[in-house]
């Protein structure tokens, strides 16, 4: 009923072009270059020092982080709380309103 049709490879139409031969080059030496001299060693960057200043900046900034964090998840939290407990009272109203209407036919 459904079979695949393989397609046929056709022969190529048009010039066929003989392949090229490629002759071996020779590798000529260049002059021998010195070696490059010595380059100094770059300097290490220096080390970073925590001022008392430094410190508690970044201990206050690491404070607004977890609490701004806190606040999102717990906001998320209430609102999937909520969701739920209108879907609940939802479910509640629709209940005896769908069995009512069935006890009536």
């Amino acid at each position: 009923m459904l079979r695949p049709k393989i397609p046929t490879n056709p022969m190529p139409t048009g010039r066929v072009m003989p392949p090229v031969l490629v002759e071996p080059t020779t590798v000529v030496p260049s002059a021998q270059v010195p070696p490059p001299a010595p380059v100094a060693p770059m300097q290490s960057r220096p080390t970073v020092q925590l001022t008392p200043g430094t410190a508690l900046a970044l201990v206050g900034s690491g404070t607004a982080a977890v609490l701004v964090v806190g606040a999102v998840l717990v906001s998320m939290l209430l609102a999937v709380a909520i969701t739920s407990a209108s879907v609940a009272v939802c479910a509640l109203v629709i209940r005896p309103l769908v069995t009512a209407d069935a006890k009536r036919r």
